[in-house]
């Protein structure tokens, strides 16, 4: 395993909730990765963000690790949950309050 994979799966099991984005919870540089912001923000989540803009091999490593083309994208408990899109629907249908409470299995 490369070495930036190791780092990536470390992040991913050393914090609950992450973000793979485009610049930082406080400064996205991009819709999408704002989106997520607010749609975890909103749900109360205390989330690691991670700037894939830093290193091109962070941003491709993560697209190698979850099979998903695009940034951001987010896990949750260990597992890949999908990008933005697929929070925001989670987020409307109350699934994302539930995953983030323990209530429900990440997917």
């Amino acid at each position: 395993m490369s070495d930036i994979l190791q780092v990536i799966k470390e992040t991913i099991e050393g914090n609950r909730v992450v973000l793979f984005m485009k610049g930082t919870k406080t400064f996205p540089q991009c819709g999408f990765s704002a989106r997520a912001v607010e749609i975890l923000k909103r749900s109360g989540a205390d989330f690691k963000d991670v700037n894939v803009l830093v290193d091109p091999a962070l941003r491709q490593g993560i697209k190698e690790l979850s099979n998903w083309p695009t940034i951001p994208q987010i896990y949750v408990n260990g597992k890949f949950v999908g990008g933005s899109d697929i929070l925001a629907e989670m987020h409307e249908s109350g699934e994302l309050q539930k995953l983030l409470r323990g209530d429900e299995p990440s997917p």
